[in-house]
């Protein structure tokens, strides 16, 4: 079987990107097998098929995982693994009852992003108030000028992040 790697990487902001890159692979005939290592993603050649893939962020299904994977495979899912909190799942396009997902509304795409945002942002968020702005304000004497810099780069980037979750989540909650 001919195998392929590709070196891809997906913020969690994008998991729809990274669904459509999956269907994208699929259809030109590259079958999604795994993800490993930091965002290394496993494909095998197979025929051309248009198949949806869906990811979900739900660490309390994966804590429950028998229900959670026969919950889905009752709709026709095939689950394929878990990746750093989210789940895949993936189902051929001519099984699909129209525009089918697995978030079937905006409630529940809100729902997901606020089990993103405990899971990963707030987590995030103490560790950038407890270790990154303290040695910011440390590296701000005047005497290290490269930390300074790291610490601001690492302020900014933060920042900017919670920015795009907080523009995503606000986004969908206007859509209701």
């Amino acid at each position: 079987m001919q195998t392929k790697k590709a070196l891809k990487f997906f913020s969690i902001f994008e998991y729809e990107k990274e669904q459509d890159y999956l269907r994208n692979m699929h259809k030109s005939g590259w079958k999604f097998v795994c993800i490993s290592g930091f965002c290394v993603y496993h494909f095998e050649k197979c025929e051309p098929e248009d198949v949806i893939y869906q990811l979900d962020y739900n660490q309390e299904g994966i804590a429950h995982k028998d229900e959670y994977i026969k919950m889905f495979e009752d709709c026709g899912w095939e689950y394929l693994q878990d990746y750093v909190g989210y789940s895949y799942f993936r189902k051929p396009a001519a099984q699909m009852a129209g525009s089918e997902e697995i978030f079937c509304d905006d409630d529940s795409r809100r729902q997901m992003m606020s089990r993103v945002f405990k899971g990963r942002i707030l987590p995030a968020f103490a560790i950038f108030f407890c270790v990154i702005i303290p040695n910011f304000l440390m590296s701000m004497d005047g005497q290290n000028y490269a930390a300074t810099a790291i610490f601001g780069l690492l302020t900014g980037i933060y920042l900017g992040c919670f920015g795009l979750f907080a523009y995503k989540y606000m986004s969908l909650k206007k859509r209701r």
